[in-house]
């Protein structure tokens, strides 16, 4: 019911930065919240930011915190993942993910549509 489409990724050096974007197409509910994801060859496919329906509340793990902020504009249908100070270990295809619900969560279990994703590469 849902398509995600992620744009901007690329190749950037160790310490450069990158805005990936999200686009929500198709039947969208009033309340969802949505997630960022990444994952890198031969490893699980794992949790990077997390924000609820109206971009109030916000949810990174320990690797993130501090160097990555998201955000949504809902008349966009747009939700935004700024990373900076980009390290070789955040080498991986990112993908956004939606899931309808209350609250933000940090589990890949608890989201219902997912993007093709985009491939961000970090060189040392």
């Amino acid at each position: 019911q849902v398509q995600l489409v992620e744009s901007g990724g690329g190749l950037v050096q160790a310490g450069g930065s990158l805005r990936l974007s999200c686009v929500a197409s198709g039947r969208t509910y009033s309340s969802y919240y949505m997630g960022w994801f990444r994952q890198a060859p031969g490893k699980e496919r794992e949790f990077v930011a997390g924000i609820n329906w109206s971009g109030g509340i916000t949810y990174y793990p320990d690797s993130v915190k501090g160097r990555f902020t998201v955000s949504r504009d809902n008349a966009k249908n747009t939700v935004y993942l700024q990373m900076n100070s980009l390290k070789p270990e955040d080498t991986a295809v990112y993908y956004c993910a939606a899931g309808n619900g209350p609250g933000v969560r940090g589990s890949r279990y608890e989201y219902n549509y997912w993007g093709q994703g985009t491939q961000v590469t970090v060189s040392s």
